[in-house]
């Protein structure tokens, strides 16, 4: 055979991509996982910029938890005029605890602006 007989080679036919369910699934899911995280990752250092409204500078008066005191009393002595859950909530929040219980000698920060009982609080 010459070669102006032979046939012309073939061109490899285009073939489309075609996905299936399954694949539909994964490729979604990779694109929203980023999206995910992202969300997930502002949502839990959301609380970073409530901490940061209080001055750098700012200084706060400590109060040593005695035997058998308690914050409801604490709040009491603090702040005599205010409710005590409203002081209870602030010293839990300013101070990071878990719950509302102390130990005895403890030391805590009481909030700012707190009317204070003479004789409670230490230096």
């Amino acid at each position: 055979m010459n070669a102006s007989t032979q046939a012309p080679a073939q061109a490899a036919p285009a073939t489309r991509l075609r996905l299936t369910r399954r694949g539909r699934i994964v490729f979604t899911a990779m694109a929203a996982l980023p999206l995910a995280a992202g969300a997930l990752a502002l949502a839990v250092n959301g609380g970073v910029a409530a901490a940061g409204e209080r001055g750098p500078g700012q200084s706060f008066e400590y109060l040593t938890i005695a035997a058998g005191q308690s914050l409801w009393q604490v709040a009491e002595d603090v702040a005599p005029t205010d409710d005590p859950r409203d002081v209870i909530a602030a010293i839990v929040d300013l101070n990071r605890l878990t719950s509302e219980a102390v130990q005895p000698g403890q030391r805590i920060a009481l909030p700012a602006g707190l009317e204070q009982h003479a004789g409670t609080i230490d230096g």
